[in-house]
C-alpha cells in the first residue's frame, strides 16, 4: 500500500512528498471531508511513508518498517477506531500514556485517530495539552466529517486537510480499470456516488444496489402506466425499505430528471441512467416538461416530509398517487 493506491486527492498527496523530503512534518494533521471520501486511505498511506527508513517521498514498501506496516505489527503504529462510540477521557489518557513512550524501531511514532468528531468535550479538553506540547517524536493524524465539532483551540493547533469530492472521470475510470465494469454502469455508479470513492466501491461490490435500482424503475414505470388501485400493492416495496428512503428517493429524482433532459435536450452525455435510454425515452414522450417538473417537486416535498417526521406510510402514498395523477 502506498500513494499510488489512492484515488484522487493529488495536491494533498503531492504536498505530503514534498514535505517529506523537506523534514517540514507537523506535528497534527487534522483530515476533514466527507464520510468514506479516502481520509483514513490517505492517514495510513501518510504514516506508512513516514516510518519509511528510506524517507524518499513514498514508502519503498521493502524496508523492515514497510513490511511490519503492511503485516500490521509496526510497533510505532497507533490506530484508533471509535467504531461509532464517543472518544471519551479515558481513552484520550490511554492515548497520552502511549504517547509519552519513546518510539521503539524508528524517529517517530504515528497515532490515527478515527472520527474524531465523536469525542467528547471532556475529552477534547484533556487532549488539548498533548497537541500543545507534543514530543517532538510524535505526529498524530485524526479524520473528521465535519471539524465545526471540535474546539477552536484543537483545530488551531492542527494542520486541516480537506477533502473533496473526486471528479467524476476519477471513479468511472476506476470502476472500469479496478471492478471491470461497463462505461456504462461505472456512469452509472459514479454519478450515484456524489464523487466519494468509498461509497462508489461499495455500490459497484454490491448487488443490492442494483436489484433495489431495477425495482425502483419497475415501480416508476407501473405508477406511470397503472391504475390507481396498482399503488396500494407499490407501497410495501417503500415498507421494506424504510431503512434506504433517503437513497430511493433520490434515485426516482435522478430518473425524473433524466427524463426531463430528453424531452428538452435529447442529449445522452447528461443523463446519468444511460443504460436505460429506451424506457427513458417511453417516459419524456407520455409526460410534459410541466408534469415532470411536478413530480420531482413531489418527490422532493415527501422527502422533507419523510425528514420532518411526517407519517411515513401516509407520506408514501400520497405521493404515488400525486405522481399518477399528475
Amino acid at each position: 500500500m502506498d500513494f499510488t493506491d489512492v484515488v484522487g486527492h493529488q495536491s494533498i498527496i503531492n504536498n505530503f512528498k514534498k514535505i517529506i523530503m523537506k523534514n517540514n512534518i507537523s506535528h497534527s494533521y487534522l483530515f476533514e471531508g466527507p464520510k468514506s471520501i479516502g481520509k483514513s486511505k490517505v492517514a495510513r498511506v501518510f504514516a506508512k511513508t513516514l516510518l519509511c527508513e528510506k524517507q524518499i517521498g513514498y514508502s519503498c514498501n521493502i524496508c523492515s518498517s514497510c513490511v511490519k506496516f503492511d503485516s500490521g505489527n509496526h510497533p510505532d503504529f497507533y490506530i484508533n477506531k471509535t467504531d461509532g462510540e464517543a472518544l471519551k477521557k479515558e481513552h484520550i489518557e490511554d492515548i497520552q500514556k502511549s504517547i509519552s513512550i519513546l518510539p521503539y524501531e524508528g524517529k517517530r511514532k504515528i497515532f490515527i485517530l478515527e472520527d474524531i468528531d465523536k469525542i467528547t468535550k471532556q475529552a477534547q479538553n484533556s487532549f488539548l495539552k498533548t497537541l500543545e506540547e507534543p514530543p517532538k517524536y510524535v505526529v498524530i493524524l485524526m479524520t473528521v466529517t465535519n471539524s465545526n465539532i471540535l474546539l477552536p483551540t484543537i483545530i488551531s493547533r492542527c494542520q486541516v486537510l480537506k477533502f473533496l469530492p473526486l471528479e467524476q472521470e476519477e471513479i468511472i475510470n476506476l470502476l472500469i480499470n479496478k471492478y471491470k465494469k461497463s462505461r456504462d454502469e461505472a456512469t452509472v455508479i459514479s454519478s450515484f456516488s456524489n464523487g466519494i470513492v468509498g461509497k462508489a466501491v461499495t455500490i459497484a461490490k454490491s448487488n443490492e444496489f442494483h436489484d433495489i435500482r431495477e425495482e425502483i424503475i419497475n415501480i416508476i414505470n407501473e405508477v406511470i402506466n397503472s391504475d390507481r388501485a396498482r399503488i396500494f400493492t407499490l407501497k410495501e416495496f417503500f415498507n421494506n425499505q424504510r431503512d434506504q428512503i433517503e437513497e430511493i428517493l433520490d434515485l426516482m429524482i435522478t430518473w425524473f430528471r433524466d427524463v426531463l433532459i430528453l424531452k428538452e435536450l435529447n442529449e445522452n452525455e447528461f443523463i446519468i441512467n444511460i443504460d436505460k435510454k429506451p424506457l427513458l425515452s417511453s417516459h419524456s414522450l407520455k409526460l410534459t416538461k410541466k408534469k415532470i417538473c411536478e413530480i420531482i417537486k413531489i418527490i422532493n416535498s415527501t422527502k422533507m416530509n419523510i425528514f420532518s417526521n411526517v407519517n411515513y406510510d401516509l407520506a408514501i402514498e400520497v405521493m404515488l398517487l400525486t405522481i399518477q395523477e399528475v
